[in-house]
């Protein structure tokens, strides 16, 4: 894929979804990101990556599980999951959660914990 200024939306929603998936790779970017918008309990499953993931929270409130701890951000806050912790997110405020989710790799590699 050529590298371009503007990426519309449209062209990195994940189908059926409101949220954006940007894989910096294909766009000549050091940094991939999730733009998510996700409702009330919506989240994903509990996982990690071999980078560094830090959230910022545009609106909202979601609680995160990073390793053994759990804390709550709201609107203006960031968080941070060190590289190979497991970690995973919740809307649980009333509202809609709008964050970034930037990953510290030009590529997204994730790896999911297996339920038991």
């Amino acid at each position: 894929m050529a590298i371009q200024t503007v990426i519309p939306a449209g062209e990195i929603r994940i189908n059926g979804s409101r949220t954006l998936r940007f894989e910096g790779q294909s766009y000549g970017s050091s940094v991939s990101f999730f733009l998510v918008t996700s409702a009330p309990g919506e989240g994903p499953a509990l996982h990690r990556h071999p980078y560094d993931e830090t959230w910022n929270v545009i609106e909202g409130q979601v609680t995160f599980e990073v390793g053994d701890e759990i804390f709550t951000a709201h609107a203006g806050d960031t968080a941070v999951a060190p590289a190979r912790a497991w970690h995973r997110f919740t809307n649980t405020g009333t509202g809609t959660l709008k964050a970034v989710c930037i990953h510290a790799s030009p590529i997204m590699i994730q790896e999911f914990a297996v339920s038991t």
